[in-house]
């Protein structure tokens, strides 16, 4: 009894398929494990006819079974083979069918390729922050140098077709090479010191920068900051030429020029010698010409000099006749100007005879007389006008003035201060009060004081009986 007990306790199992299994372990590692960069050795590498590829990453101690797809494995740049390292980014996951736990990768580069060039791609992104890129700060490269610096290896090709290249289009072009090493430990700083001392020579008008082409690790000196600092610093404009034409180095991004090969550059850097030579014949022709045309200038200019010479003797004989001349005119213009002279004095003489000041000061004698007549007609009009106007305001005003009303037998009460008296109510018993007539005042006290009536319509319509009431 006691078994069966035990036996109907014991908890339902939750049983698995292998199926269910692997999906939740995948589902699991997909969920917790986002992209990773894994670094390893390719092994067992193996590209079926579906254009997939899969491989082993390992290293000493562990590996890891890994899978990149067509779509993603044909953007992959160099050709994955067994024994390579190989840095890869992807995805952790799980092949349900095998349960074989695997890397599905995204993106694939060789280790060493990949350092570098991330590196090249972090010092590209630092020096473009810092400014050193812009095209305002590069220098302009001269059409003719008179001298150029060529910092290179003085054993390697470039400098052998950077000379062949300006002997054959400018050998008046004078080049001084400054030995450096352009790849290994080392080179970066050789180089920075041959740009300062070109600088410091003060005899260049232009740096060429140039090496031969070569792998990424090759050209790395031209990828280093002190050099792409140095490059910026040059007050000299600065050609690179570095490597070929699809090399691109840090050097050139910050350089006032680049060249896609070294022997580009020594063709940027010189003109070409039958183009000048043409331009000067031109220019020979063209002076040649001036001075043809100067010359005959210059002779017709002589010759009519020499038709317009004459003897001495006949400039003196014409100078004395001009002298003649002169004279008669002198003597016209001196008559002319004294009979001028009388007539204005005439003038004035006339002119002061008729101002004698006895005549003046009688005519303002005159004048003044006149006025002052005219000024006291004036005055008696204007005086007439104000007179007859007051008179007429004095009537106007008559006509409204108290003193009218009360000669019609009406009277004016003033209390004891002089004020008018306009209701009976202002007055009490006691008070005195002046009450104006027609002809004189009459002084009074008053005894008592009706209110009852307000206006002398009220007061003339009560009866006798009532007044005495």
């Amino acid at each position: 009894m006691q078994n069966d007990d035990l036996f109907t306790a014991a908890p339902p199992r939750d049983v698995l398929t292998v199926s269910q299994l692997n999906r939740k372990a995948r589902q699991l590692l997909e969920t917790h494990l986002s992209l990773l960069w894994v670094e390893g050795e390719i092994s067992n590498f193996s590209a079926p006819s579906s254009g997939h590829w899969y491989f082993t990453l390992k290293d000493k101690e562990a590996q890891v079974r890994c899978a990149m797809f067509r779509s993603r494995n044909n953007l992959v740049r160099f050709k994955p083979a067994l024994g390579k390292h190989a840095v890869v980014r992807g995805r952790v996951s799980l092949y349900e069918g095998r349960g074989d736990y695997q890397l599905i990768v995204e993106h694939m580069e060789e280790a060493g390729f990949g350092v570098l060039q991330r590196a090249f791609e972090a010092l590209k992104t630092k020096l473009h922050k810092e400014g050193l890129f812009d095209t305002a700060h590069k220098k302009a490269i001269p059409k003719l140098p008179r001298h150029i610096a060529a910092i290179t290896s003085p054993t390697g090709a470039a400098i052998h077709d950077i000379l062949t290249v300006l002997a054959r289009r400018f050998p008046a072009i004078p080049v001084t090479v400054i030995p450096v090493a352009v790849q290994g430990e080392g080179a970066a700083r050789q180089i920075e010191r041959a740009i300062k001392l070109a600088n410091s020579a003060e005899l260049f008008d232009v740096i060429l920068l140039a090496r031969g082409g070569g792998s990424l690790e090759d050209l790395w000196p031209f990828n280093e900051e002190i050099v792409a600092r140095a490059v910026y610093a040059s007050d000299v404009p600065v050609v690179c030429a570095v490597g070929h034409e699809v090399d691109v180095t840090i050097a050139d991004f910050v350089a006032d020029a680049r060249a896609p090969t070294p022997s580009a550059a020594a063709e940027m850097l010189s003109p070409d010698r039958e183009e000048w030579l043409r331009t000067f014949a031109s220019y020979e022709a063209l002076l040649g010409r001036i001075m043809a045309r100067c010359f005959d200038q210059r002779r017709n200019h002589l010759k009519a000099l020499t038709a317009h010479l004459r003897h001495p003797g006949e400039r003196l004989q014409q100078r004395a006749q001009q002298l003649d001349g002169l004279e008669l005119r002198l003597k016209r213009a001196m008559q002319h100007k004294l009979q001028a002279s009388g007539n204005r004095l005439l003038v004035a003489t006339n002119r002061h005879r008729r101002c004698v000041p006895l005549e003046k000061i009688g005519q303002h004698r005159k004048r003044l007389e006149q006025l002052l007549h005219h000024l006291q007609l004036c005055s008696r009009q204007h005086l007439e006008h104000r007179r007859r106007r007051l008179a007429q305001q004095t009537e106007l005003l008559d006509t409204v003035s108290p003193l009218k009303t009360i000669q019609r037998g009406y009277s004016l009460a003033l209390d004891g201060n002089g004020n008018i008296l306009r209701n009976s109510a202002e007055l009490q018993p006691g008070d005195l009060m002046t009450t104006k007539l027609a002809k004189g005042e009459v002084l009074s006290r008053v005894e008592a004081v009706n209110v009852r009536y307000n206006s002398l319509n009220d007061c003339f319509a009560r009866s006798p009986e009532s007044s005495e009431d």
